[in-house]
């Protein structure tokens, strides 16, 4: 391993395309961002209110989840602490319009 492979080896995954379509999208970008534009279909989930609604959202800890947000720090956030949770296929979708690309959705 390299010494840029182990830097970055803790790095969220990507979401990728082998996540079906049933996977819940959420968007943890702050109201008003949402509000400005959102991928179809995502729940509204704002990360400084994440940890108190999660478990609502997605009960289900098997359920394929793609968490995103303008570029990738906060939903990376969202997504590490849903790992911890025991969450076993929550991804980092990073961007809006990455995410909006990667399930061909449009953005609303």
């Amino acid at each position: 391993m390299t010494w840029t492979n182990s830097m970055f080896s803790n790095a969220p995954k990507a979401a990728d395309t082998t996540l079906g379509s049933d996977a819940v999208i959420i968007d943890v970008r702050s109201p008003m961002e949402f509000a400005s534009g959102h991928v179809a279909g995502a729940v509204s989930l704002p990360l400084d209110r994440f940890v108190d609604h999660y478990a609502r959202v997605l009960p289900d800890k098997t359920q394929q989840v793609v968490v995103y947000c303008a570029s990738g720090a906060r939903s990376g956030q969202a997504v590490q602490y849903l790992s911890r949770q025991g969450y076993v296929n929550a991804k980092n979708g990073f961007s809006l319009h990455s995410v909006a690309q990667q399930f061909q959705k449009a953005v609303v």
